[in-house]
């Protein structure tokens, strides 16, 4: 590779990489923050799906002692 070709290459990348830095700076919203999905769900129902999330954790954990013994 010449070093034109590598000149070209080399600044396609930073300009490239420039552009995608540019492109994920800090957001600015106004005013008040929009409430979730997580947020309107009622607190009976998260405890309900956490306790189903950790029994199917513990399943394989309870399969694997039982089958070493």
């Amino acid at each position: 590779m010449t070093r034109r070709a590598a000149g070209a290459v080399l600044a396609a990348v930073l300009l490239a990489g420039a552009a995608l830095l540019t492109g994920c700076g800090p957001v600015v919203t106004h005013g008040p923050a929009s409430s979730g999905a997580a947020d309107s769900a009622p607190p009976a129902d998260l405890q309900q799906k956490l306790d189903a999330a950790e029994s199917a954790a513990a399943a394989p954990d309870a399969d694997t002692a039982a089958e070493n013994g």
